[in-house]
């Protein structure tokens, strides 16, 4: 995600709770499973809360939602991770980084950052584990809690 004060800061995504932010992530990754075009079973994992380095945690919060998909069939994700680099634009996602990692796998990785939604995703295609699968973290921008609230940490 980009931000006009300082390139390597993480943007400000407005004022919200906990909560509330959990949802927004959790429906950007509801977005990106719908992307992926394929069916398949996800992980149950909820979202949860951190710090924004260098700011105040009691006033400031990041949301993280890593969760996985494993297709019905290994082969099906073939062309998953190309369809996703087409198709990631076309829903305001910019694609900042794609292609192999150095992990002995050569996994191929995505990352892509929607300014709008102020959030981030990172997308691995774990091709050669058994079973195949995809590796998601979608992670927020800093919000920073209303006046009179709490982050609530999950």
């Amino acid at each position: 995600m980009t931000d006009t004060n300082d390139s390597g800061a993480i943007p400000s995504a407005g004022i919200s709770t906990s909560e509330k932010a959990a949802g927004e992530a959790k429906k950007a990754s509801s977005d990106i499973y719908d992307l992926i075009g394929i069916k398949g079973k996800t992980s149950k994992t909820g979202a949860g809360v951190t710090e924004c380095a260098g700011k105040d945690r009691e006033k400031y919060f990041q949301i993280f939602h890593p969760w996985s998909f494993t297709p019905a069939s290994a082969n099906q994700l073939d062309g998953v991770m190309e369809r996703l680099k087409k198709e990631l634009p076309k829903h305001g996602w910019k694609v900042v980084d794609y292609g192999p990692d150095t992990s002995r796998n050569k996994n191929i990785t995505l990352t892509a950052d929607n300014d709008a939604r102020k959030h981030s995703v990172k997308i691995v295609e774990m091709a050669k584990t058994d079973p195949p699968s995809l590796s998601l973290m979608v992670v927020s921008g800093c919000y920073q809690v209303p006046d009179g609230e709490r982050i609530q940490r999950f």
